[in-house]
């Protein structure tokens, strides 16, 4: 059974609840074929009323997380065909956690980068080229080249064929920006660091021009599992207290 304090800000009160729910479905704390508290109850411990209560579970349902049972309440659904993937926008709260989006994007990448090896057209191929430049000058101009990373792997995505992918790396995408955006700030104040996530993006974009989808493949694996590594190596407060405003880059008149 769960605890919790009556909630604020009644105009929102469903979507909260909503929220807090779905963590719990998901957690495991009411796991499949489990049983909901009535309504009633749930809006006793809410500290809502049960017309707030009563959209909150309609949400569930829609959602295809739990159904109701004529005589018997409300219980949550096993995984079926109509349930929906979800990635809850807490996944950037830790390092594993990031790491296991991280982990996904591995083994989709790599397909992605194989099957663009073999697919693109000489213009999708440009435009990844493009893409590509886009990231440095972003960078050197005092971006923090997250918008043009983002950019290159969804063209490497575009160019497979497959709009499924695209839209795979579009969902994949509200959470891969944060983390991109963790990394490349990070990143930012390491020269060497910087240089090595340079060349990763260049090997794969070398073997998609050379039509070998096996090195794209693996280009593009190595990209990830780097990543990875490097995202075990942040200092876990850089994550837990937001990132730090990277280093200055520096200039000629620097090493002078």
């Amino acid at each position: 059974m769960f605890q919790v304090a009556p909630l604020e800000a009644p105009a929102k009160m469903p979507e909260r609840i909503t929220k807090i729910l779905q963590d719990l479905i998901l957690k495991g704390t009411y796991p499949p074929k489990s049983r909901l508290p009535s309504e009633g109850e749930m809006a006793l411990r809410f500290g809502v009323s049960r017309t707030v209560m009563r959209e909150a579970v309609s949400r569930l349902k829609s959602e295809g997380l739990v159904e109701s049972r004529q005589g018997s309440g409300v219980f949550v659904r096993e995984a079926g065909p109509d349930r929906p993937f979800r990635i809850e926008s807490s996944v950037l709260d830790s390092v594993q956690e990031v790491l296991q989006v991280a982990e996904l994007r591995r083994g989709m990448e790599s397909e992605i980068a194989a099957l663009a090896a073999e697919r693109a057209s000489k213009e999708e191929i440009e435009e990844i080229g493009t893409r590509l430049a886009a990231i440095d000058a972003d960078v050197a101009a005092g971006g923090d080249g997250v918008a043009a990373d983002i950019e290159f792997h969804r063209s490497i995505a575009r160019a497979t064929g497959n709009p499924h992918f695209l839209a795979l790396w579009d969902y994949l995408g509200q959470f891969l920006k944060g983390t991109i955006k963790l990394t490349r700030t990070w990143e930012a104040q390491r020269d060497e660091t910087k240089q090595q996530v340079l060349d990763e993006h260049q090997a794969v974009y070398d073997a998609i021009v050379r039509r070998d989808a096996n090195a794209a493949r693996e280009a593009a694996r190595k990209h990830m599992e780097m990543s990875s590594h490097r995202i075990r190596n942040i200092d876990p407060g850089f994550i837990a207290g937001g990132t730090k405003k990277p280093a200055r880059r520096r200039t000629a008149k620097d090493r002078q």
